[in-house]
């Protein structure tokens, strides 16, 4: 069985900040990670692949520096890694992204046929969680979101069987492989990496694409050319305000309470 799994690196965002002139993220300085959805992700098709047999193949679109998270996947186990590189996939929104990574993916598909693809559920940085399923509109198999549990793999007769979040509960859903399931953090833990993945991990050299590597490729459906959506403004927000405690009896204290809400809240009041 041939897993792929898409990921990406994302800036650290319990450090990150926002240029105010700009309204981008200010990447300098922040280290990058492997978006943590996403790790997830890897960390699931390793144990599908241990029980099932196969291979875990990772695929990721960005910078040359982004071979560091192609890196940390082959630490959690998976066995190969692709990551298409190039200027002109820059300044892609999440329909060009998938575009981008449905091209590599054909790719990769015409040496192994890939029987299952599976993203985190969203990116930490942009948190739309559009890229899995636009991917899998591209490649026309069912994609399946916010997955709790894979309960069954059946290569034989081609299909999975899996628990859906869903905001009150849960529902169980069988699809036909190929599919594409889009996992929460909550569907495993990541293992820690035995000493022969980290040393295979340090010293394996990621397979990098440029554009002209891929093939059929619309130029005009990458990059910022092939991007409808822009960001409008983006902003921190603000810190919320030191808690203020409150002494006295219950009743002292329910008095002072009513108290600031209705002076500070007064033009609620005044309609």
């Amino acid at each position: 069985m041939h897993i792929v799994v898409c990921v990406k690196q994302v800036p650290d965002t319990k450090i990150i900040k926002v240029n105010p002139k700009t309204n981008t993220l200010d990447r300098r300085g922040v280290p990058a990670i492997l978006n943590p959805y996403d790790g997830h992700a890897v960390e699931e098709a390793v144990r599908i692949k241990k029980q099932v047999g196969g291979k875990v193949t990772v695929l990721s679109m960005g910078p040359p520096q982004a071979t560091q998270v192609i890196k940390k996947c082959i630490e959690i186990g998976a066995d190969e890694g692709y990551l298409i590189s190039d200027r002109r996939f820059a300044g892609a929104d999440t329909l060009a992204t998938s575009y981008a990574l449905y091209k590599a993916l054909e790719k990769i598909s015409k040496d192994n046929p890939i029987d299952l693809v599976l993203c985190g559920l969203h990116a930490i940085d942009g948190d739309t969680g559009q890229v899995g399923p636009g991917i899998a509109r591209r490649l026309d198999i069912p994609p399946v979101t916010k997955v709790i549990k894979v309960e069954e793999v059946n290569e034989g007769e081609k299909y999975i069987k899996v628990h859906r979040k869903l905001g009150d509960g849960y529902e169980v859903i069988q699809a036909q492989l190929p599919c594409l399931l889009t996992v929460e953090k909550e569907i495993n833990e990541v293992a820690y990496s035995p000493l022969p993945n980290m040393i295979q991990a340090a010293r394996y050299e990621a397979n990098v694409w440029t554009v002209d590597d891929l093939e059929n490729v619309d130029i005009a459906q990458l990059g910022l050319k092939g991007s409808p959506t822009v960001v409008g403004k983006m902003w921190a927000p603000q810190p919320p305000e030191k808690a203020k405690i409150l002494e006295g009896s219950s009743s002292e204290q329910v008095k002072e309470i009513v108290s600031t809400i209705l002076s500070e809240k007064s033009e609620l009041f005044q309609q």
